[in-house]
């Protein structure tokens, strides 16, 4: 985290960008349309060629100080969770929060949460229900729904609860357009890992929060999470890796608690998931190989 003393913001936003011109202005527009204003916005540039950098600038000139316009050192393609990073690593705020290029918060979205968080200094994260956001598109054959939170909302939950919930799938993932971290968060147990490219990216993140910090869920609506055939979630289930990403998950989450220390409680939930997904994949790969 970046150690400015000049006007800290309470809140750092961050969106990570590559060739997202068709949806960056409706994404930027609902941080800069948040109620509560004490906030900058720094925008991570993964590579682009298209004219999502030229957006950036236009918005940097309108607001100095406010948004920021970050770029890898070689310019080129890293990933999200690496661009994810170089964003903590310029963030000054007191609070993180993450946005998609292509999702949108609503307007009291930080105000709201800010406010819970403050009111708890011991929480180290907050999320709330998200739109699945179909009504977008008008020619869209969906409706809009948002996944069951899993747990009753508007409460505090000690850790690891909500990790061995989102384990079985039982629990809404604190889907990254929602979540508001504690920066000092970040500075406890690491950021994002770089090797996750794409799938599953943010639980390598999510999963450390909720093993180790207490966390506040909230039935509050604060994002709409747009849903698009380009999107990374829908082209990874189109190639059928889905599975093999999140048995990859598993793996590196299973060493990373036992890195970190964590208890036998936890890492025994990740080995018995890790295990049966493992056996399920492997059953499926053999059923595929004998219809050959």
């Amino acid at each position: 985290m970046a150690d400015n003393s000049a006007a800290q913001p309470r809140v750092t936003a961050i969106i990570v960008v590559f060739n997202g011109e068709r949806y960056l202005r409706e994404a930027v527009d609902s941080v800069v349309g948040q109620s509560f204003v004490d906030w900058e916005l720094l925008v991570v540039d993964d590579g682009s060629t298209d004219q999502s950098c030229a957006i950036i600038r236009g918005y940097e000139q309108r607001l100095p100080g406010k948004v920021r316009l970050l770029s890898h050192h070689d310019n080129r393609n890293h990933g999200i969770s690496a661009s994810r990073n170089r964003g903590l690593a310029e963030a000054r705020g007191a609070y993180v929060a993450f946005l998609d290029a292509d999702d949108t918060w609503l307007p009291e979205k930080l105000s709201e949460q800010v406010s819970i968080m403050e009111s708890d200094p011991a929480l180290g994260m907050i999320y709330g229900r998200t739109l699945i956001w179909y009504s977008w598109d008008e020619a869209a054959d969906r409706a809009d729904f948002y996944y069951p939170l899993g747990v009753e909302p508007d409460a505090r939950y000690e850790p690891p609860v909500l990790l061995e919930l989102l384990l079985q799938n039982e629990v809404q993932t604190p889907t990254t357009c929602n979540a508001l971290m504690r920066s000092s968060l970040f500075a406890t147990l690491g950021g994002f890992e770089n090797s996750f490219r794409l799938m599953f990216e943010d639980q390598t993140f999510f999963a450390k929060a909720l093993a180790f910090a207490p966390v506040y869920v909230s039935g509050r609506i604060w994002a709409k999470y747009r849903q698009h055939a380009e999107s990374c979630s829908v082209a990874s289930a189109r190639a059928g890796a889905d599975e093999p990403a999140r048995i990859a998950f598993l793996k590196w989450l299973n060493g990373v608690m036992a890195d970190q220390g964590a208890s036998f409680r936890i890492r025994s939930a990740i080995w018995k998931v890790l295990a049966r997904e493992t056996w399920k994949a492997n059953k499926r790969s053999i059923k595929r190989r004998l219809q050959r």
